[in-house]
């Protein structure tokens, strides 16, 4: 599982109320962008948002792209660093992907299923239109694939799933799964389709499980 990388290079060489300033820029920018979408937020908005000014705005974020991007990885610490990977990580069966699944279904509860993935829908509104955004999006997914994969290796690892089982596949399956329920819940109001997406890749994982020997020797 990947770590914590600690202060972004943005943030390196920054005073500590400098670093603070940025990092409500941004994560009023996240906030506003999950409620109203990238085109649908402007800087002025931030600006009121996080109670700075443009030019502290611009001392930080030379235009919006930069700001959007500075998003991305803010999506992705936050949502995949911070929630998913210790999660994933303290994982050691069946139960505890259940369990796993039980919180993301209850995320959205509470958030009455508005917003869906806050770094998957990222990449739908800049995939065609900042590349390296894009990219940056790509990544974070990448590092929540990787996540699920090594908690489903480590399952492997421990005889709680069959050696032909392929934490790869599996995990790339989970993730498809997770941003198609949370995509259909966003449009449907309704935890439904995420919770029946969740489950039906769990039970797979669990249909993997080795056989229980039969005893032989009883007559």
């Amino acid at each position: 599982m990947a770590s914590n990388p600690g202060p972004r290079r943005a943030e390196r060489g920054l005073t500590r109320k400098g670093a603070e300033t940025r990092q409500r820029i941004v994560a009023a920018a996240a906030d506003l962008i999950l409620q109203q979408g990238v085109a649908g937020t402007t800087l002025d908005d931030v600006r009121a948002e996080a109670g700075v000014s443009s030019s502290q705005i611009y001392h930080y974020f030379p235009d919006k792209e930069a700001l959007v991007r500075a998003v991305v990885d803010y999506r992705a610490q936050t949502l995949v660093g911070e929630i998913h990977e210790p999660m994933l990580a303290a994982i050691e069966g069946i139960d505890g992907l259940r369990a796993w699944r039980d919180k993301i279904v209850s995320i959205q509860e509470d958030a009455g299923c508005q917003g869906g993935c806050p770094l998957g829908s990222l990449g739908s509104e800049l995939a065609e239109l900042d590349h390296v955004a894009r990219r940056d999006v790509a990544a974070g997914c990448s590092r929540w694939e990787a996540a699920i994969r090594a908690c489903l290796q480590g399952m492997r690892d421990r005889g709680q799933l069959v050696p032909a089982a392929d934490p790869g596949q599996l995990a790339t399956a989970m993730l498809a799964a997770l941003q198609g329920g949370l995509l259909l819940a966003q449009i449907e109001r309704n935890t439904r389709p995420l919770a029946t997406a969740l489950d039906v890749m769990i039970s797979l994982t669990a249909s993997l499980a080795p056989q229980a020997k039969s005893d032989d020797s009883v007559l």
